[in-house]
């Protein structure tokens, strides 16, 4: 049975094609209306192309690319003269320098990457289907659409294209990673109060000022995206640098015979696995992930390590010590401080004295001490000779006498599932 993130991206690229070969058709049939203004648009969208950035969750991005093509999408006027390329030239044009700079030579494209060619020439074909027929019919004209009415009729569509992009991506990130909907989306909105706004803002600008500039407006309105995109690389090298930092911290346990070897990664894709059906988002997973591998850095102040390094079954109060021991090291390693906070309430109890659920305690926070526990109880199963199948049924049943308190109930349920291999919660 084929599933329904694979109907989605089948869809996606799918739909993609034909508009394209459709677009190419005409453009072979009748030839592109203004050749150099077709030539100077695909060149530098696959200029953009090439100079792609990669945004947190590997989410590839052509800043350039990108507000090239939706330039050429809502072209009006260029140099004070009308425009006659239409839809499916736009779709021509920008899907030719789409691919020409996306795939290269002689190599297999990387299908993540064929998707993400796919969703901005869906979005730009978008674009050009809202602007395109109205101008070229003249509607605008007798609307008397002119000057600050103009202005805010383009940028309407840039921002509609700009919201169409998001669901693409959001929809075809969630087919990758399995992330929800609604997390996917969330990620998608934030990228585009990010460098996604400096991109709708850049090629709406393109295609207002080509009226009085021409072609000029491409590189002057290019360059200043171009050194944004410099401080995006910046900024990963700096989370790529701080997650080495981590996964070494991470090894100090298990270097020091505090924990067995692999613990922290094993606890860390559990604890990712488990966020993902939860509903969080790219940032709060990567904390996640970050708190994951760093939850066990309190046991390097114990004088004597805990046989195979199992703080689950140590009593409340030397578990919830080691954690605030261990938040108070990463404090000091520079990662972000929600990391810290997470450790430090991973050994608190999900219910307050009278009962009731706190509301206080992190979701990161009951999601680590699960993923901790069933590793731990897997590992000593594991020790004693059980098969894995059995051990992973038996750490399930361990850890679900003491649900409610030490473990959230939603956070076992969703390993529940994990565990059939559905990844949803048993109902």
């Amino acid at each position: 049975m084929v599933s329904t993130e694979a109907v989605w991206v089948r869809a996606v690229r799918l739909t993609a094609a034909a508009l394209l070969a459709a677009g190419l058709g005409e453009l072979v049939c009748d030839g592109p209306a203004d050749p150099v203004t077709a030539a100077a648009f695909a060149a530098v969208i696959a200029i953009g192309e090439r100079v792609r950035i990669t945004l947190p969750g590997d989410r590839e991005q052509t800043p350039i690319g990108t507000a090239a093509a939706l330039a050429y999408a809502l072209l009006g006027p260029l140099r004070g003269l009308p425009t006659s390329h239409g839809v499916l030239q736009v779709i021509a044009v920008a899907g030719l320098g789409m691919v020409s700079g996306a795939v290269p030579p002689f190599r297999t494209p990387d299908p993540a990457r064929v998707d993400a060619v796919a969703r901005r020439l869906l979005t730009v074909a978008f674009a050009a289907a809202l602007f395109q027929p109205l101008y070229e019919s003249g509607t605008l004209d007798r609307a008397d659409c002119t000057g600050p009415a103009y202005g805010l009729f383009v940028s309407g569509i840039a921002l509609l294209a700009a919201l169409c992009d998001a669901v693409l991506a959001a929809g075809l990130h969630r087919a990758r990673t399995g992330l929800r909907f609604a997390a996917a989306l969330g990620d998608e909105l934030r990228s585009l109060l990010g460098i996604g706004s400096a991109i709708v803002a850049t090629g709406m600008l393109i295609s207002l000022l080509a009226a009085e500039m021409g072609l000029w407006a491409l590189p002057l309105f290019c360059t200043p995206l171009l050194l944004a995109q410099a401080s995006f690389r910046r900024a990963a090298a700096v989370r790529a640098t701080t997650g080495q930092t981590i996964e070494t911290l991470a090894r100090a346990t298990e270097v020091a015979g505090y924990t067995p070897p692999g613990h922290a990664r094993r606890v860390a894709d559990t604890a990712c696995a488990l966020g993902r059906v939860l509903g969080l988002g790219t940032r709060d997973l990567a904390l996640l992930e970050y708190a994951a591998l760093m939850h066990d850095i309190g046991q390097l102040s114990l004088v004597e390590p805990v046989p195979c390094g199992a703080t689950a079954r140590l009593p409340q109060d030397e578990q919830q010590r080691i954690a605030r021991l261990g938040s108070e090291v990463i404090r000091q390693t520079g990662v972000p401080r929600q990391v810290a906070q997470q450790v430090a309430r991973l050994a608190d109890p999900c219910r307050r004295p009278d009962g009731s659920e706190d509301p206080t305690l992190p979701l990161a926070a009951r999601i680590i001490r699960v993923a901790n526990a069933h590793d731990e109880l897997v590992t000593l199963a594991r020790q004693r000779g059980l098969p894995a199948s059995a051990g992973r049924l038996e750490a399930l049943e361990l850890l679900r006498l003491e649900c409610g308190d030490r473990y959230d109930p939603r956070v076992l349920a969703v390993l529940s599932g994990l565990g059939r291999g559905d990844g949803r919660p048993r109902a």
